[in-house]
């Protein structure tokens, strides 16, 4: 006897079953949460369209001062007018505030962690991260000491952040794996260009680099506009600090994470 077809309902072949699930020929939207970039191309080539929350973001350099800080300066100008904190942590330099506000971003709203010690540095990375409480994290990770199982924990530890999350790595980190879901190359380029090279992310491979523009002061660009004749009115002055903290273990001190 011939059995009778099943009644329940066959899914259409374009439903994926999780929203955390992409196919491999397209750029993972599912549940992100971002912030956008700034720059529209390569807006159309992150999945959900920017930076991603609450999860690792790494940027991958030859050295640093390449432009790597100026790169993030839209994000950073959005967030900190929206009165959110955005953290440095460890930055190999300390940013130059003047030049910082000349970009137009809110100097109050930023605060720059000194751990010089690498077992400092991955204890406040991991600290940071589970406190949640900014807008954004930029921190300068030591690559002797930034092993596999560390990021796998701050990926962990990121998923209670509400910002994007940036790590700066050295180049030889891009031959490594990474938990992170977001990776890129930054390349210095010729007349204050950036080379971006996605590395990761959860789509496509995109093998051609994009050659962006970086941002210029907004002091600058008003100065260029305004006409020649007139009185010479100058910007007030900016703030000349950041906010400093310093990280350490508490005592006694703990050994580097594991």
């Amino acid at each position: 006897m011939a059995c009778a077809p099943s009644s329940k309902p066959k899914p259409p072949g374009n439903v994926l079953p999780h929203p955390s699930v992409w196919r491999a020929n397209q750029l993972g939207h599912g549940y992100l949460q971002v912030q956008p970039s700034g720059f529209a191309e390569l807006d159309a080539q992150l999945p959900g369209g920017g930076w991603p929350r609450s999860m690792l973001t790494e940027l991958i350099t030859r050295d640093s001062g390449i432009g790597e800080l100026r790169f993030l300066i839209p994000v950073l100008r959005q967030l900190t007018r929206e009165r959110k904190t955005v953290i440095l942590l460890a930055p190999p330099h300390i940013p130059y505030a003047p030049a910082l506000s000349s970009f137009g971003i809110e100097l109050d709203q930023l605060l720059l962690i000194q751990a010089p010690n690498a077992a400092d540095r991955l204890w406040a990375v991991e600290q940071t991260l589970r406190s949640g409480s900014f807008g954004a994290l930029l921190a300068w990770l030591p690559q002797e000491k930034a092993r596999p199982d560390h990021l796998r924990r701050l990926q962990l530890a990121a998923q209670s952040a509400q910002g994007p999350v940036f790590l700066f790595r050295p180049l030889a980190a891009q031959f490594e794996s990474s938990p992170a879901p977001l990776r890129l190359l930054l390349l210095a380029k010729p007349e204050q260009q950036l080379s971006v090279q996605l590395l990761k992310r959860r789509g496509p491979v995109h093998a051609k680099p994009l050659l962006l523009e970086l941002p210029q002061p907004t002091t600058a660009i008003q100065l260029r506009a305004r006409p020649p004749a007139g009185p010479d009115i100058r910007p007030a002055p900016p703030r000349q600090s950041l906010a400093t903290v310093h990280a350490a273990h508490p005592a006694p001190r703990p050994v580097a994470l594991h």
